[in-house]
């Protein structure tokens, strides 16, 4: 039997997740309020976890769910966890989700198929409590501590935001959740995140009067993206199985229902309104 666990393990198309019982969805881990977990090896948590749970009831299947660590860039991650698995023995996943819903990444990769595109992000910025204007330019925070996720694109806005203005009071976060965090607990004045992740510190954190800027950020170098999911491209059967039902679930407000759990509004992919 043990030779056997292997292949039982490897992306599958629709009839063999079903024979098998099991659906195995790849998730990032410490990506909250998406994915996560408490405790190492605990029960995944966040919005992709219960899309996930309901993707496998739907099919009539258990869910077993992976959390990864994100590698260098998305074609290592749908590499590892889609069409081949990780080199220390991690075996693919049936289906991927929070993956960018993306043309020219599509082109990029022939192994994976790019399905159900369910939700639009976007980055927004917030202020702590007594934190000043947050509608005012981020250079305004000059001198106070400003917060965003290490090496991601809010740090690279506010590292080159007003020629480096702010860069001296720029603080490093290991997540977006974890800087947004950073001003509900009061150890920063203002932080740019993607927007679930504010608005679930928000949710969060009721107390601490967060507030949160409704105007765009200016010069941002990102206007957003749509997030879906995918599959191996030999089990298309799966993706369209899953693409459908995603469809139901945002039609009939269940999808709304799951974010709305963690604080989040839901926002459909632009993707989807074509």
């Amino acid at each position: 039997m043990s030779a056997l666990a292997p292949s039982r393990l490897a992306a599958a198309p629709l009839e063999k997740v079903r024979d098998l019982g099991v659906l195995r969805v790849g998730l990032y881990a410490d990506n909250r309020p998406w994915s996560w977990s408490d405790t190492p090896g605990g029960r995944p948590l966040g919005i992709d976890a219960e899309i996930a749970r309901a993707l496998a009831e739907a099919l009539g299947v258990r869910a077993d769910i992976q959390l990864f660590p994100a590698d260098e860039d998305i074609s290592d991650d749908l590499r590892n966890v889609v069409w081949r698995g990780g080199l220390l023995g991690f075996q693919p996943c049936d289906v991927m989700l929070h993956v960018p819903f993306d043309r020219v990444l599509m082109q990029r990769e022939n192994n994976v198929v790019f399905l159900a595109p369910y939700y639009r992000e976007t980055f927004g910025a917030a202020c702590a409590r007594d934190g000043g204007n947050c509608e005012a330019s981020p250079a305004a925070f000059r001198g106070r501590k400003v917060a965003a996720e290490l090496a991601s694109i809010p740090d690279f806005y506010l590292l080159g935001h007003a020629g480096g203005a702010l860069a001296k009071d720029l603080v490093h976060l290991p997540s977006g959740y974890a800087a947004a965090a950073s001003v509900a607990d009061g150890s920063a004045d203002f932080v740019v995140a993607t927007s679930a992740q504010i608005e679930a510190v928000v949710h969060d954190y009721p107390g601490a009067g967060i507030k949160v800027r409704k105007g765009a950020l200016p010069q941002m170098m990102s206007a957003g993206w749509d997030i879906g999911i995918a599959v191996k491209e030999n089990s298309r059967t799966l993706g369209f199985a899953l693409d459908a039902q995603i469809s139901r679930m945002i039609a009939d407000g269940r999808m709304a229902a799951l974010f709305a759990q963690q604080g989040v509004a839901w926002r459909p992919a632009l993707a989807a309104q074509g």
